[in-house]
């Protein structure tokens, strides 16, 4: 079983940046994505970003891309979500999920991390 520890979290300005950690231990390996998923205040959790353990393929939800990148450090066995331009709709509880790709683009991956508040307000 695959298990997830995030950090990088906090409170930040409109137009700001923060940076996300995923550290993967047991059982991660090339064919196994990466993703991240949020879930605002009264929202249901939803898509941001996936990535394949081994870097070679990237996907990000419409609302997020060309501000968000998603990468890998495999020496590290740790994920990273890389988010500019932040803005409040971005507020939420972000958390890390491991699993084949495709259970991690129908939100049903086989694991999840234990999330990480990101609040974004002036």
């Amino acid at each position: 079983q695959v298990q997830l520890v995030e950090s990088g979290g906090g409170l930040v300005q409109p137009g700001g940046s923060l940076r996300l950690s995923c550290t993967a231990s047991g059982g991660v390996h090339g064919a196994y994505a990466m993703g991240w998923f949020r879930q605002g205040p009264g929202k249901e959790r939803e898509f941001v970003a996936a990535i394949l353990w081994g870097g070679t393929s990237e996907k990000y939800a419409d609302s997020v891309k060309d501000r968000f990148s998603i990468s890998i450090d495999n020496s590290k066995n740790t994920g990273y979500l890389q988010m500019n331009g932040l803005n409040e709709d971005d507020t939420g509880v972000y958390y890390c999920a491991a699993g084949i790709w495709t259970s991690v683009m129908l939100g049903k991956p086989r694991s999840w991390g234990q999330g990480t508040q990101v609040t974004v307000t002036s």
